[in-house]
């Protein structure tokens, strides 16, 4: 139990409403929430410190801040231990960095320092082996793809662990992991020319992360069905779908994918469907 303005919170309806604010967008209701509770337990002021860090996490994903490196530090000291789910935390963080050369957005290996990425796709594949149960597991496996996908430019590899994510999280285990399984395997699709395909996994991620609650993750995956309007000659669909798209991104915060979306109706593509928002 935590105690928060003088009334008690079960640990598990603080943390859940928590990530379900960070879900939608909102961020600092999600920290402010998480900043007002006082918590005697030292195992729950652990989780706790963990949920800020996720929730900086999705923050700086989307809103292009810079926060989550120190709250992931406090996280850690918090499990001197180790933690599974803290040492996720750490691997999203660390692919994200990962994915700039000199601030700007890069796929494949050139101008990245090898020896870090080696480190990274051996700490997925750790994570993989030992994740707690089959939902960890997925993730782990989402996040090696993402890491062959973006980091080693090996589309193959990154399939087949975007396949096993998507089986972990289908039939409701979790909505938000099947929406970026099958948002990945879309953007093969794509890639491919596969053009139907990918507007039915796009679409079927779309429906899953309005399910769950994803408003910044929803957006996005409309700018990826703009890209396919586009790509098919519907210019008019694609130009009315980012601009409400920049519209609703701007009014949430969420200036990266306002950023795009703008940048998008100026002419330019999106950030390839495979380089992940956040999760």
């Amino acid at each position: 139990m935590t105690h928060a303005a003088h009334a008690f919170v079960e640990i598990e309806q603080l943390l859940h409403a928590a990530r379900e604010l960070s879900t939608a967008g909102r961020w600092e209701r999600a920290a402010s929430l998480l900043d007002a509770v006082t918590a005697e337990d030292p195992a729950d002021r652990a989780r706790i410190a963990r949920a800020h860090a996720e929730v900086a996490l999705e923050r700086d994903w989307f809103a292009g801040t810079d926060t989550a490196a120190a709250r992931i530090e406090g996280a850690e000291r918090e499990f001197p231990d180790g933690d599974w789910d803290t040492g996720f935390l750490r691997l999203r963080h660390t692919y994200a960095r990962l994915l700039h050369v000199a601030g700007t957005p890069r796929q494949g290996p050139e101008g990245k320092d090898p020896e870090a990425l080696a480190t990274l796709r051996d700490r997925a594949r750790n994570l993989y082996e030992d994740a707690p149960d089959e939902v960890r597991r997925g993730w782990a496996a989402m996040y090696r793809g993402l890491i062959e996908d973006n980091h080693f430019a090996d589309a193959a590899a990154a399939a087949g662990h975007y396949a096993q994510a998507l089986r972990a999280g289908e039939g409701g285990a979790d909505d938000l992991l099947a929406r970026e399984a099958l948002r990945h395997l879309g953007g093969h699709d794509h890639d491919h020319g596969e053009h139907e395909r990918a507007r039915e996994r796009w679409r079927r991620a779309t429906a899953l992360g309005a399910r769950a609650g994803a408003v910044p993750g929803t957006l996005s995956q409309h700018l990826l069905l703009a890209t396919l309007a586009r790509d098919t000659g519907d210019e008019a669909g694609a130009t009315a779908l980012a601009t409400e798209l920049a519209r609703w991104a701007r009014s949430i915060g969420a200036e990266r994918l306002h950023a795009g979306a703008t940048a998008f109706l100026a002419g330019a593509g999106p950030m390839p469907a495979a380089s992940a928002d956040g999760d």
